[in-house]
C-alpha cells in the first residue's frame, strides 16, 4: 500500500497569548470548556490524527465550531500549529522555508474558499491567470490554460465578464477554474459550495465528481452538510470540539457509529441511498435464485430489483463473479433508523 499523500500527525491549535503552555493541559484531558475557564484558552484542535490518501476526495465534516475550516487551513500553512506535523509527500509542511512554503502554495495545493474569494477588479478570465501569473507561466500557455478550465466549468463566453455580473453559482465556478488552473495536485476546498442555493449546490458537486473522474486530483473537502459528505467523500472524517471522534468510508461510518454523537449526526439520512449491497452481504454464502445485483448497487435500487424479481434474496456479484448473498430482511435491518442517544447536538446547528 502506497504512503499517504498527506499525513496529519498528533496536531494541536490552542488560540490565547501562551498556547503553548497550555498544550499539557489538554493532553491530560482538560476539556475545552474548562480550559477555556480557567486559562482563558480556547482547542482549535485537540490531537488530530489523520492519513489521507492521494488521488481522493477526504471529506472533513463537523457543526459549527468543529475546527474543521481550522484543520484544513494548516494544510497550507494559512494558521500555525501549536504542536504536531503536517506532512505531504514526506515533507513537513510546518518546517517549510518562506521560500519552499510559497512554492508549496504557488504549486502544489490549490484553494476554493466558501466566499468565492474572486478579485472583483478583475474580469473571469483575469481571475483565473492569477495562479498562473504568480508561477511565471508563460503569457500564451497562461492564456490557453485558463481558457480550458473556463470551458471546462461551463463559462465559454463569460471570459470578459466582471465577478459582479455572474451569479453565486458562476463565480464559484470561477473559484474552481482558477484552483484547477495551476494544476496543483492536492485542491483544499473550505466549504465551497455551502453558500450556494440546493440545486446550484448540488449542480458544483456533479461538476466536481465529473472533473475528478478525470484528473484524481487529492482532494480535502470541508462541509458541515452530511448528504454532500456522503455524496462525494471517498472517506470522512467527523470533527467534534477539536477533536476527531470518527473516520472511515461512508459505509463504515453509518453501520458503526463510533459514539452517540455520530448515531445523532447520521440518524436522518436516508441509509438505502447511501448503503451498498458489499457493505451487508453475507460474503460466506451466495444465493442460486433471484437476480444478480453488483456489489456497488445501494439498497435502495437493489430492494426494487428484489421486487421485480419477487424473491427474497439475490446473489452479489463483482465483474461477473459471485462474492456473496444479500436477503430482503438484511437490507430492512440495514435500513432501520438507529436510536440517537446524544443531547443538545440541535445547539450546534
Amino acid at each position: 500500500m502506497s504512503e499517504p499523500k498527506v499525513q496529519i500527525r498528533n496536531l494541536y491549535k490552542i488560540f490565547g497569548n501562551t498556547p503553548d503552555e497550555m498544550v499539557s493541559h489538554v493532553q491530560s484531558g482538560m476539556s475545552k470548556p474548562d480550559l477555556l475557564a480557567k486559562h482563558g484558552h480556547v482547542i482549535g484542535l485537540n490531537n488530530i490524527n489523520l492519513d489521507i490518501p492521494a488521488r481522493g476526495i477526504q471529506v472533513i465534516m463537523g457543526l459549527s465550531g468543529s475546527g474543521k475550516s481550522t484543520l484544513i487551513r494548516h494544510i497550507n500553512r494559512l494558521i500555525e500549529p501549536t504542536a504536531g506535523e503536517m506532512i505531504v509527500d514526506g515533507e513537513d509542511v510546518l518546517t517549510m522555508s518562506e521560500d519552499a512554503l510559497r512554492d508549496f502554495r504557488r504549486f502544489k495545493a490549490s484553494m476554493v474558499f466558501q466566499k468565492f474569494a474572486l478579485l472583483p477588479h478583475r474580469s473571469i478570465i483575469s481571475n483565473v491567470l492569477y495562479g498562473l501569473n504568480i508561477q511565471g507561466i508563460d503569457d500564451a500557455e497562461a492564456r490557453k490554460r485558463a481558457q480550458r478550465w473556463i470551458d471546462r466549468v461551463g463559462l465559454k463566453g463569460f471570459e470578459d465578464h466582471m465577478p459582479e455580473q455572474l451569479s453565486g453559482g458562476m463565480q464559484q465556478r470561477v473559484g474552481l477554474a482558477r484552483a484547477l488552473a495551476t494544476d496543483a495536485e492536492i485542491l483544499l476546498m473550505d466549504e465551497a459550495f455551502s453558500a450556494l442555493d440546493p440545486l446550484i449546490r448540488t449542480d458544483m458537486q456533479n461538476v466536481l465528481l465529473d472533473l475528478q473522474e478525470e484528473l484524481h486530483k487529492t482532494i480535502i473537502f470541508i462541509t458541515h452538510d452530511l448528504d454532500e459528505a456522503l455524496r462525494i467523500g471517498d472517506n470522512i472524517a467527523i470533527l467534534r470540539d477539536g477533536a476527531m471522534v470518527q473516520k472511515g468510508s461512508a459505509q463504515n461510518i453509518i453501520l458503526k457509529p463510533a459514539d452517540d454523537y455520530v448515531t445523532d449526526f447520521i440518524q436522518d439520512i436516508n441509509r438505502a441511498r447511501v448503503l451498498e449491497l458489499a457493505s451487508i452481504m453475507d460474503k460466506k454464502t451466495s444465493s442460486t435464485t433471484g437476480p444478480k445485483l453488483d456489489k456497488a448497487m445501494v439498497i435502495d435500487v437493489a430492494m426494487q430489483e428484489l421486487s421485480k424479481a419477487k424473491s427474497k434474496s439475490a446473489t452479489v456479484v463483482e465483474n461477473g463473479k459471485t462474492v456473496g448473498s444479500v436477503t430482503m430482511d438484511a437490507m430492512i435491518k440495514a435500513i432501520a433508523r438507529p436510536e440517537g442517544k446524544a443531547k443538545g447536538i440541535e445547539t450546534y446547528r
